[in-house]
C-alpha cells in the first residue's frame, strides 16, 4: 500500500490561520481529518482563494493525490467523480467513487429512439435499505461511421439530458466533430490508441476534456501510450487494457489486477489512473439465433468481474433488470465503508394514522435492520409507533452485545421524542434479539415490556393478533 500522509505532514502546509472555514475548531482538526480522508482539501477555501497561498497549495495537492487519480466526467450535480482511489484493499481504508455504469446509445437512432433510449436509462432504479440504486451515465457510439451524424447525435443528447457522457469512436474525425459540440459538457473521449494517439490527444488537449487510453490487452502498449498522451499535455487519463468475455475473462481479470497493484503498491505513476472495462463487448459475438438471454449472462458475468477487479467505468449495454441489479448490488456493497455501518436517521417513526392506543417498538438504526423492520410493519397493516434508537449503526444482537444498546439510551430516546405524550398506555415492544435488556429497560423506562418474535418476520401475526395487549 502506498504511504498515506499523516496530520503532521498536511499542517504545515495549511494556512494555519483557524479560521473554521472548513467546519473544523482548527487547522490541525482539519489536518487530521484529512489524513483520515474524511473531509477534501477543497474545504479549505483560503488555499484556493488567497494568491498568498499558492506555492502551499501545490505541495498540498502533490502530497494528499491518492495513487488513482480523480476525474471528473460532466459538469454540474450529474457529474460523475472516477478513481480517487487510495488502496488495494477495501479493509486497508475504504474505497471512494463508486463504480460508474455508463449504457450505451447508438447515434443512429431517430429523435424518438434516442428519447426513449435516455428516458429508459434515467428511469433505471431500485430502492435498497434506503439507498437509490441507479446508473450513471452515457456511452454515445458512433454507430453511423459518419462524423456529423455523431456530433448532431451528441448535440440532441445534452437537450435530452443532464447526465455525463462518453464518447465512444475509435475514428479521430468522429470526436473532434462531438468534441467541438459538446465541450462545454465535459464528456469522456473515447479512445486514443497506438495509431490515433497525436489527432486524439490534440482534441483532449484543445477542449480540456478526459481521454480513454485504449490497447488490447498488451501492457507495455498501454505504458507506451500514457507516457506519450502524457508529454503531448493530456493529464486526465483513464485506462482501457481491454475487455475480453468467456475464455479471454481470466487474462482480462489479470490484466487490471496488474495495473492497480502497479499503481498503488509498487507506485507506477504511469498507470495511476482509473480503469475502463467495456462488457458490452460480449454483444459483438451475438449471432443470430444465439439466445439474447446469454450474451446478456455473458455481459454480467464479465461486469461483475471487472467491478471486483477495480474497474471505475463498466459500460453496458443491457437494461433489464435481472441483469443490473446484482451489478448495483455488488457495487453497494463493495463501496460501503467497512468501518462505518450504513445508518439511517434515529428518530420517531410513525406507521398509519397513528393515535394514544397504537403499540410503540424499537429498534436499532443499522439500515438492514431498519428497513427490514419497516417492511415488516407496512406488511402488517396497522397503525404503530416506531422508535428508532442511535446504536451507531449495530444490528441489535450486536449493539446489545457491544452496549451500544442499553437500557438507558432505550429511555433516553423514548424522553427525546416525547412518546409517553402520544400514547396512553406504557407498554414497550422489544426486539426478541434484545430480550436479555428487557428487565433492564422496564427499570430504567418505568414502561412495562413484551419481547416480540424474535425475527421481524413474525411482526406482521404478533401485531395482528394484538399480542402485544396480553397480560
Amino acid at each position: 500500500m502506498a504511504k498515506l500522509p499523516g496530520p503532521l505532514e498536511i499542517y504545515p502546509l495549511l494556512p494555519g490561520t483557524n479560521c473554521k472555514v472548513c467546519g473544523e475548531a482548527n487547522c490541525m482538526a482539519f489536518a487530521t481529518k484529512m489524513a483520515e480522508h474524511t473531509v477534501k482539501l477543497k474545504a479549505c477555501t483560503p488555499l484556493y482563494e488567497e494568491q498568498k497561498y499558492a506555492k502551499k497549495l501545490t505541495k498540498l495537492e502533490d502530497l494528499v493525490r491518492p495513487p488513482i487519480r480523480e476525474i471528473t466526467i460532466g459538469v454540474g450535480d450529474k457529474a460523475v467523480n472516477i478513481g480517487g482511489k487510495l488502496v488495494l484493499y477495501r479493509h486497508d481504508l475504504r474505497y471512494s467513487n463508486p463504480t460508474a455504469f455508463f449504457l450505451d446509445i447508438s447515434d443512429n437512432l431517430d429523435s424518438d429512439g434516442l428519447a426513449k433510449r435516455v428516458k429508459e436509462i434515467e428511469d433505471w432504479t431500485y430502492i435498497y435499505i434506503g439507498q437509490n440504486l441507479r446508473l450513471d451515465g452515457i456511452a454515445l457510439r458512433g454507430v453511423s461511421k459518419d462524423p456529423k451524424t455523431f456530433a448532431n447525435a451528441a448535440k440532441k443528447l445534452i437537450e435530452l439530458t443532464e447526465w455525463p457522457i462518453m464518447l465512444c469512436s475509435l475514428d479521430p474525425s468522429m470526436l473532434a466533430a462531438a468534441a467541438m459540440a459538446i465541450a462545454h459538457k465535459r464528456p469522456l473521449l473515447y479512445a486514443a490508441t497506438m495509431d490515433t494517439w497525436s489527432e486524439v490527444g490534440e482534441i483532449a488537449v484543445k477542449h480540456g476534456l478526459p481521454l480513454v487510453a485504449h490497447t488490447s490487452g498488451n501492457l507495455n502498449d498501454l505504458a507506451t501510450l500514457v507516457t506519450t498522451l502524457r508529454a503531448l499535455g493530456v493529464n486526465e487519463i483513464v485506462l482501457d487494457p481491454g475487455t475480453a468475455s468467456k475464455a479471454g475473462l481470466g487474462t482480462t481479470v489479470d490484466n487490471f489486477t496488474q495495473l492497480r497493484r502497479s499503481a498503488t503498491v509498487a507506485d507506477n505513476e504511469l498507470f495511476g489512473f482509473p480503469l475502463l472495462s467495456t462488457p458490452i463487448s460480449v454483444w459483438a459475438d451475438y449471432q443470430d439465433g444465439e439466445a439474447p438471454e446469454l450474451t446478456k449472462w455473458d455481459e454480467v458475468l464479465t461486469a461483475a468481474s471487472s467491478i471486483v477487479r477495480y474497474s471505475d467505468i463498466v459500460v453496458l449495454h443491457s437494461l433489464d433488470m435481472w441483469t443490473n441489479l446484482p451489478l448495483t448490488f455488488l457495487r453497494s456493497n463493495i463501496y460501503t465503508d467497512p468501518v462505518k455501518p450504513v445508518a439511517v436517521e434515529a428518530g420517531l417513526v410513525e406507521f398509519g394514522e397513528v393515535g394514544p392506543d397504537v403499540p410503540v417498538m424499537y429498534t436499532t438504526n443499522f439500515a438492514l435492520t431498519y428497513f427490514t423492520v419497516e417492511s415488516d410493519i407496512k406488511q402488517a397493516g396497522v397503525n404503530a409507533y416506531l422508535v428508532v434508537v442511535d446504536t451507531e449503526g449495530m444490528s441489535v444482537q450486536s449493539a446489545v452485545a457491544g452496549r451500544k444498546l442499553t437500557a438507558d439510551k432505550v429511555a433516553e430516546s423514548l424522553q427525546e421524542y416525547g412518546v409517553a405524550d402520544k400514547v396512553n398506555h406504557r407498554i414497550l415492544i422489544s426486539p426478541g434479539m434484545a430480550a436479555r435488556i428487557s428487565g433492564e429497560t422496564e427499570e430504567a423506562t418505568g414502561w412495562t415490556v413484551k419481547v416480540g418474535p424474535q425475527d421481524s418476520s413474525g411482526i406482521p401475526k404478533y401485531l395482528q393478533e394484538g399480542k402485544w395487549k396480553e397480560e
